[in-house]
């Protein structure tokens, strides 16, 4: 089965993912985007304060940082190299124990783990952004590269339109790093389609394929030569003519083979063999004939970055240049409103070019599930890891959305809370953010992933999460009203809790409320029926005004009952096709 884990990664990745076992694996963690240089060193201009804090908040050295240092220095975990340990002593002498250390260490033990469970012919893809990529590169190769493994390509990736900046050239890529476990990895040789003007100028269209539709002097240059160039091949001796053999750069473009340990003849004998040199009886010299299919295309590069206004410019499609990597616009129906949401397109290239069907890809900090998702629609088996389970209830959507709700009873989650005394952990942690994860777990769960969560560490104004529903009126109008959650883990329930969330909902305008308790609380039931009841216009149904539900009752199948949209819809449709009947 497919898995979603939530939880820190690091521990995911010891705990639970053998040695050797996933075939390729991508990570897009938080990073250092978009912030001055000036962060590195610990010198944060005014103007730049409010970009750095997100990253400073994120990874302020603490104890963790501190222990995940002694933990790389000593090698305490086991399978750091010698070089690994000596560069991070190294940063740390330069950088000193600060935010960028914290972001470098942190990254270490998980690319570490990275290595440790690819296959031999695994790839690895980071995605960072340039203001750190170098030092995530020699870290990369301390730990691949020390061993057997390879560092492959530093791709660029236009991450965005423009960007203006004074006194710079706007920011507008990203950096991926990929790296291959050996040299003898998976490899699927992508193509991009040929630029439509290529094809016109040099190609002509015969039956369903185009040949080259030119001949002539094409493998031959003028003026003679005393070297293998020189000489007579098959037949045809370019001396005599006062010509050499030449092979043209366009013919070399077109293969992946590399062919630069053999000489002219050689690689004359190489493409004739491939079919791309003819003889022909009465020719005065051999023919250069290429031909091509709509499928076929010239090798990505190393930069990917899709050209606005380039439409019908491309062999075979209406697309623009790099159109399938292209970023996500504000109105791209593929935009989940996640921040650092990837666009499928990048993933389909990075899955497609290093697995086959069948393969496991794995994506640790894998946040609205781009990475899952194309594995999903690709035939690859897959593992997401995230530390909120915001994430693990967005991807949980999206992948019901895109497959259908039937793919969930194929999906293995582990880390939820799965019974009461583990539910209870969450909820007890002393840590701010995991309470705060036992109140997303909870409404999340409750409401069938339906819910908005109120993502804010405090403030929150009674809420923990909203959810929206459709409530016709008399007049047959579609209203779209809301219901309140409030989720409480104290110990004793007081009835001011039920009194809170009353207010809440009146002063939002909402339907209604669920008070979500870690424990039973039967003294708030009576409180809770002196709200009454809500009735929904269309359906007629009564719902409680203020409910109260237990962690222990959702552990047990509880879930919220108010009507879904399409369910709504569907009995207006139901009523109006009966109406006609009538």
């Amino acid at each position: 089965m497919n898995s979603l884990y939530y939880g820190d990664n690091i521990d995911v990745l010891r705990k639970y993912i053998k040695d050797d076992s996933v075939k390729l694996c991508y990570i897009d963690p938080p990073f250092n985007s978009k912030r001055n240089y000036n962060l590195i060193y610990n010198n944060i201009g005014e103007e730049d304060f409010a970009q750095t804090q997100a990253f400073v908040d994120t990874w302020t050295w603490d104890d963790s940082a501190e222990y995940s240092l002694t933990e790389i220095k000593t090698n305490a975990a086991g399978g750091y190299s010698s070089q690994t340990v000596e560069l991070i002593i190294g940063l740390e002498n330069v950088l000193k124990k600060g935010t960028l250390l914290s972001y470098l260490v942190n990254l270490t033990q998980r690319i570490q783990e990275v290595y440790r469970i690819l296959t031999f012919d695994g790839t690895f893809f980071l995605h960072c952004d340039p203001t750190a990529s170098h030092y995530l590169k020699i870290i990369c190769d301390s730990i691949f590269c020390s061993r057997k493994g390879q560092f492959q390509n530093e791709i660029v990736w236009r991450r965005t339109g423009a960007h203006n900046k004074i006194k710079r050239f706007g920011p507008i890529h990203d950096i991926i790093l990929f790296y291959s476990k050996t040299s003898n990895f998976t490899w699927n040789n992508p193509k991009r389609p040929y630029m439509l003007g290529h094809v016109d100028e040099y190609f002509i269209k015969e039956n369903n394929s185009y040949r080259t539709n030119y001949y002539g002097n094409v493998l031959t240059g003028s003026g003679t030569r005393n070297g293998d160039s020189g000489k007579p091949w098959r037949g045809f001796d370019p001396t005599q003519k006062g010509r050499h053999w030449a092979i043209p750069g366009a013919l070399l473009d077109d293969i992946d083979d590399d062919l630069s340990a053999l000489n002219v003849l050689e690689k004359l004998e190489y493409f004739y063999e491939k079919g791309y040199i003819k003889i022909i009886e009465g020719q005065a010299w051999p023919i250069y004939e290429h031909k091509i299919y709509q499928n076929d295309g010239q090798p990505v590069s190393d930069i990917w970055a899709f050209q606005p206004y380039t439409g019908k410019t491309v062999f075979g499609t209406t697309h623009g240049i790099d159109e399938d990597v292209r970023w996500l616009s504000p109105k791209d129906k593929e935009r989940l409103g996640y921040p650092t949401q990837k666009p499928e397109g990048l993933l389909r290239r990075i899955i497609k070019s290093c697995t086959n069907e069948g393969d496991l890809v794995l994506d640790a900090y894998c946040g609205c599930g781009t990475t899952v998702s194309v594995a999903q629609d690709t035939g690859r088996n897959w593992i997401g890891i995230d530390i909120t389970y915001h994430s693990i209830s967005l991807i949980l959507r999206r992948l019901a959305g895109s497959f259908g709700e039937k793919i969930l009873e194929n999906i293995e989650l582990n880390g939820a809370p799965r019974d009461f005394n583990s539910a209870v952990s969450l909820a007890d942690n002393p840590n701010d953010k995991t309470r705060k994860e036992f109140e997303k777990w909870s409404v999340l769960l409750y409401s069938n992933n339906k819910a908005a969560i109120n993502a804010k560490k405090g403030g929150d104004r009674g809420i923990d999460g909203i959810a929206y529903f459709v409530d016709g009126s008399p007049a047959g109008e579609a209203l779209i009203k809301k219901v309140i959650f409030s989720v409480k883990s104290n110990i004793t329930m007081i009835p001011h809790f039920v009194r809170d969330l009353y207010g809440t909902v009146e002063r939002e305008k909402a339907a209604c409320g669920v008070l979500i308790t870690l424990y039973d609380a039967p003294n708030l039931l009576k409180e809770a029926k002196t709200y009454g009841k809500f009735t929904h216009s269309f359906l007629g149904t009564e719902y409680d005004k203020i409910s109260i539900v237990s962690i222990k009752e959702i552990l047990s199948g509880a879930r919220l009952n108010l009507p879904l949209s399409l369910e709504v819809m569907k009995k207006a449709e139901r009523s109006a096709q009966q109406k006609e009947l009538f």
